[in-house]
């Protein structure tokens, strides 16, 4: 009987060349006396990133100023409801992983920011009455738009998640660090497409960033536009949303 073909086993030298052939293919560019690999082409370039923020600042300004009337009766509505703060702030992690503090209405007895986050659940007894309302109707979301005026959010993007949260997923979801590559968002492609509310396993928060990375290398001022629209007829029929 012929002795089976040895099977081939890269060496570490061969793994070495390897990955400098990869480095060599990727574009190179000079300054001074230093020369610059491109080992990750960013998603949005120069003039995209621009355009991205003209229509954040611009519909944000106008959407706010709209909206006065309406975030006045929610915060008093609110007050009357239960003691504690109108506007809720919790730390998330944004574009290339910098801190921020999201701004929501709040809508709990709690104000949970800390290693131990909870995620509401539907018919989550901390949900106050009026909470319950405003997270049906996404009307807690609102205060983000003054995250996107100070350019920590956009308008469109993947969804911040609690600090806590992306601790655990990102041990768990693959690629999950991928969608601090752009700017998170009030709302985004996962979310148009029915991934809303709780992610209660990690296979739920896996097709959520299948969803986000997929926005984040098809990005294009009209797909921005579309997730704007389908938005808002998501929001005359809202579903888990709790």
């Amino acid at each position: 009987m012929a002795s089976p073909l040895p099977v081939h086993q890269p060496t570490q030298a061969s793994r070495v060349d390897e990955t400098a052939s990869e480095i060599l293919r990727r574009p190179i560019s000079r300054l001074g006396t230093s020369i610059y690999v491109e080992l990750q082409k960013a998603p949005l370039g120069d003039l995209e990133r621009a355009i991205k923020r003209c229509v954040d600042v611009l519909l944000s300004t106008l959407a706010l100023a709209a909206l006065c009337p309406l975030f006045a009766v929610i915060a008093l509505l609110i007050r009357l409801n239960s003691p504690g703060r109108v506007i809720f702030s919790q730390r998330r992690n944004g574009f290339n992983d910098r801190r921020f503090r999201i701004l929501k209405f709040r809508t709990m007895t709690v104000e949970e920011d800390d290693a131990s986050v909870i995620q509401a659940t539907r018919g989550d007894r901390r949900v106050t009455r009026v909470g319950a309302v405003l997270r049906h109707l996404s009307l807690d979301e609102l205060p983000q738009l003054i995250n996107v005026l100070r350019g920590e959010m956009s308008l469109i993007g993947p969804r911040p998640h609690a600090v806590a949260h992306d601790e655990q997923y990102s041990r768990k979801v693959a690629n999950y660090a991928f969608r601090y590559r752009v700017k998170p968002g009030i709302t985004g492609w996962a979310q148009v497409n029915g991934l809303r509310g709780e992610t209660p396993n990690a296979e739920t928060m896996q097709q959520r960033v299948n969803f986000d990375l997929w926005y984040i290398q098809n990005w294009s001022i009209w797909l921005d536009l579309s997730i704007l629209a389908r938005t808002v007829i998501a929001l005359l029929a809202p579903r888990n949303a709790h």
